[in-house]
Order: structure tokens, then C-alpha cells, then sequence
């Protein structure tokens, strides 16, 4: 995939920009501007020309970059995740030089772009694609990147059949047995003498019983760091059933839990000095004759009544139980990860998460962190004035709202009622989908946030 001497036989890529075509072409052997005119390229974005040299093998590649942009990081690694699939078997580097911090990005996309999640069919026959990387680039970080998207959209991808909430469980349970965690397993009526029943009623209607996966790790003199992940491997909707076509990408319910993981992983394997905690409520909102039902009561950890307003918001319902778990040790920073609301998607798209925090400082820091990774989330207002929107005759609160109006704000209040001691707390609205082919980036799972998050605490927690 990389390798960092000089070799003869390495291929050279261009990158260049619709603005600087002229004056690089310009700079270029005559024969080069000349394929480059046959091929009438003008340096739209993704457009790529193999170039071949006087005994027609291959002497470089030029790769349009499209128009320049002006307020973010030029190159990114979307710019490098399709180049490895559609490039001849061999060895390249760039032309120019970029600085390390970008060349690291383009390099985290060329290894994004080779992902395959080839389970169910035969596998494509081995590629031999390698790109040089300078001296000064992280190579182990890169890899470590590699891995942890990968265990993610591996995840995601998977269909329900396959990843239930005993295989979900047992997928984080490796990666804490990998990294030596501390860490355990609540299962079905446990969940209630443990004092999980919110996670214990989502889930019980499933033939696979409900669970919550609790691990720890590090030092407990460090910093208290906690991730929660949302885990309903499917989700029917329960009694308040969904349509068919709203069911059909339902297996990447658990988005939330396999993008907490993958960060998890890439904070053990980096040794972040934190104490690390990660919680995933792992469930299936199916039905039967037990099935919660609409108006039904919960009980829950933090000794909150919740009506039940729709069954459909189970996502909240099993967070809030976690959360509470959470929150009891007042971590320093506690960070919930949900494909919670189609709200948001209606709001910020499917490509942009919401953030909603505590500390606003430090959500701008977030979010200016992601826009510099290509890895992008929108803050979004904790709006207390609305709070009474989940109000109940009979109960402390309603797991939704009547309004037809803010529901990712909804939903991000709801479980602020059961976060009341960690000093600082982030809840991220994800989609974990790529619902449109692009270049390196197939429809599937989208292990959004990610990158942008361990980044961020890289930078918090570095010492």
C-alpha cells in the first residue's frame, strides 16, 4: 500500500487545479501538452489521464483537482480515495511536494479507497497499488486509521442476519480483549436487577436477548474520558411500525456503537494517556407478544419516568440508560455517538452530523478540527426553551415530542435530562451511510466523525 525509498520505476501524479492548468501545462514536455489537449482535460475534479511515454508504458498520471477552494485545506484525503482503484497495478508518488500534514491526509484516503467489504460474493482478484510516502508522515498512524474505519464500516455493512446484539457485543469484546480492558457484559433480565430497563424493554421482544457492553481502560489517574454508542442492530420501529422503504437501511441502526468502537480502538492502539470508558447498549427494536408499546411507562437508571410516545424513538430510550451509567463516575468528557433522528439528516443532510455540547468552546474546536480533516459536523443549539416539548401528564417526560418541528433538538434534550454530572458532554446526530457512489467512497457504511474525534482528543489529551 506504501513505501517510503526512492524507486526507478515510481510513477509520478499530478495534481493540479482547474485555476493553475494553464501555467502548469506550460511548464510541461511538449508531448504531455499535446495528450493533454487529445484528451480535452481541464482539470475537472476527480477527471484523471494516464499519460504514457514514447514506448506506450505508463510515464505519469495527471489528476484534476477542480476549482480551487478558498476557506478550506486545499488537498484532502477525498481527493486521494478513488486514485488506487482506477490506477494501473505499480508504484507512484506525487509530483509536488505537500506538506506533511496533508500528504498524511491524501495518504489516509489512498488506504481508504482499497476498502472492500466483499463478505457475500467472491472477492476481487489482489491489486498491487503503492504510493511513496516522505520520510516525516506517520505511517503507523495511517495504518492505525486504516484499521479502525475499516472495523467500522465492516460493522455497519454487515446486515442483521449476521450482526445481532450478541455478535455486536462479542465484536467489541475483542477489540477489549485485543487491548487488555477491563470488561463485562449485562444480558437479558440482568439488565433489570442491574437497573438497565429501558435497554431491557427496547430490546426484549427480540429472539436475541438485549445487552449492554461496559469496558475500561488506562490509567484511573488520568483524565476520564467516555464514549457511549448507540446499538440497535435493527430496527423495525417496533408497534409504531415503519414503512418498508424506511426499513431497508435499518442494519445501520448500530452506526453509533461501530463508530464509538473504531474511535476506542484508535485511542488504546494510540495510547492516549486518558481513562478510557466505552459503553454500548446493544439491542434489536423488534415485535412480539412482549413488545413495549406506545404509551407503556419505563422506568430508568437515573430514576426517571419516561412515557412512551412512539416506539420508534428506541434510540434515546436505550442512550438514556447508558448515559446515566455514565455519568454517575462525572467523567471529564463524555461523548454519545446515535443515528438518532432523521431530523438531522432533514436539517444538515446525511454528510454532515449534528453536535450538540455543553461547552461551546470546545464544540467550535471540534468542528474546526473536523472542516481541517474533510471529517465535517455542524454545532447545533442545546435549546432549553423548548424542554417542555417533552413534557407528559403521566410520567417525568416523553420520549418525543407532538411538535413536527426540531427533532434532532428534541432528541439531544431528551438525553441531556440524564446527563447532569460529567463535566462536559457531546452527543453527535451521525447517518454512518454513504448513500451515493463516489469516488473511494461506495454506498455503505460511512464511519463518520471519527478521524475528526480522535484528532481532537489527540490534541486535548497529548500531555
Amino acid at each position: 500500500m506504501f513505501f517510503t525509498d526512492e524507486r526507478s520505476d515510481s510513477i509520478p501524479i499530478h495534481l493540479v487545479w482547474e485555476e493553475t492548468l494553464e501555467e502548469w501545462r506550460g511548464l510541461q514536455p511538449e508531448a504531455l501538452r499535446n495528450w493533454l489537449a487529445a484528451n480535452a482535460f481541464k482539470a475537472e475534479r476527480q477527471r484523471m489521464v494516464l499519460a504514457p511515454s514514447s514506448t506506450g508504458s505508463l510515464a505519469g498520471v495527471v489528476m484534476g483537482m477542480g476549482k480551487r477552494p478558498a476557506v478550506r485545506e486545499e488537498i484532502n484525503c477525498w481527493h486521494a480515495s478513488g486514485l488506487s482503484d482506477r490506477l494501473p497495478d505499480g508504484h507512484y508518488h506525487l509530483a509536488q511536494q505537500l506538506p506533511s500534514t496533508t500528504m498524511a491526509q491524501f495518504a489516509h484516503g489512498w488506504a481508504y479507497g482499497q476498502y472492500r467489504f466483499e463478505r457475500y460474493r467472491r472477492a476481487a482478484p489482489a491489486r498491487s497499488v503503492s504510493l511513496r510516502l516522505p520520510a516525516d508522515v506517520d505511517v503507523i498512524q495511517i495504518e492505525r486509521l486504516r484499521a479502525a474505519t475499516s472495523l467500522a464500516r465492516d460493522l455497519i455493512n454487515t446486515p442483521a442476519n449476521d450482526l445481532n446484539p450478541e455478535t455486536l457485543a462479542n465484536a467489541a469484546i475483542e477489540v477489549a480483549r485485543r487491548y487488555r480492558c477491563r470488561h463485562r457484559q449485562v444480558i437479558g433480565d440482568s439488565l433489570l436487577t442491574e437497573r438497565f430497563p429501558a435497554v431491557h424493554a427496547v430490546g426484549r421482544a427480540s429472539s436475541v436477548a438485549p445487552r449492554l457492553v461496559d469496558m475500561e481502560w488506562g490509567d484511573a489517574s488520568h483524565p476520564k474520558v467516555t464514549l457511549v454508542g448507540k446499538g440497535v442492530c435493527f430496527d423495525t420501529g417496533g408497534l409504531d411500525i415503519k414503512p418498508g422503504a424506511s426499513m431497508l437501511l435499518m442494519k445501520k441502526d448500530m452506526g453509533g456503537s461501530a463508530v464509538t468502537l473504531a474511535l476506542a480502538q484508535l485511542i488504546m492502539d494510540a495510547k492516549l494517556p486518558v481513562r478510557l470508558r466505552v459503553i454500548i447498549p446493544a439491542v434489536e427494536n423488534s415485535i412480539s407478544a412482549n413488545a413495549f408499546r406506545p404509551g407503556d411507562v419505563l422506568p430508568t437508571r437515573k430514576g426517571l419516568s419516561v412515557e412512551v410516545g412512539n416506539t420508534d424513538a428506541e434510540g434515546r430510550l436505550i442512550l438514556c440508560d447508558a448515559l446515566a451509567l455514565a455519568d454517575e463516575e462525572r467523567p471529564d468528557l463524555l461523548i454519545d455517538m446515535a443515528t438518532l433522528t432523521g431530523a438531522a439528516r432533514v436539517a444538515l443532510g446525511p454528510e454532515l452530523p449534528a453536535l450538540f455540547a455543553t461547552d461551546d468552546a470546545m464544540a467550535a474546536e471540534l468542528v474546526r478540527t473536523g472542516m481541517a480533516l474533510a471529517d465535517p459536523m455542524w454545532a447545533m443549539p442545546l435549546w432549553h426553551a423548548y424542554d417542555d416539548e417533552l413534557s407528559s401528564k403521566v410520567a417525568d417526560l416523553n420520549n418525543v415530542s407532538s411538535s413536527g418541528f426540531s427533532g434532532a433538538i428534541f432528541g439531544a434534550l431528551f438525553l441531556k435530562r440524564f446527563v447532569t454530572e460529567a463535566r462536559a458532554w457531546m452527543h453527535i446526530d451521525l447517518y454512518a451511510w454513504n448513500g451515493k457512489e463516489r469516488p473511494g467512497r461506495p454506498v455503505g457504511g460511512e464511519p463518520q466523525c471519527v478521524r475528526a474525534l480522535f484528532a481532537f482528543l489527540q490534541a486535548r489529551y497529548r500531555g
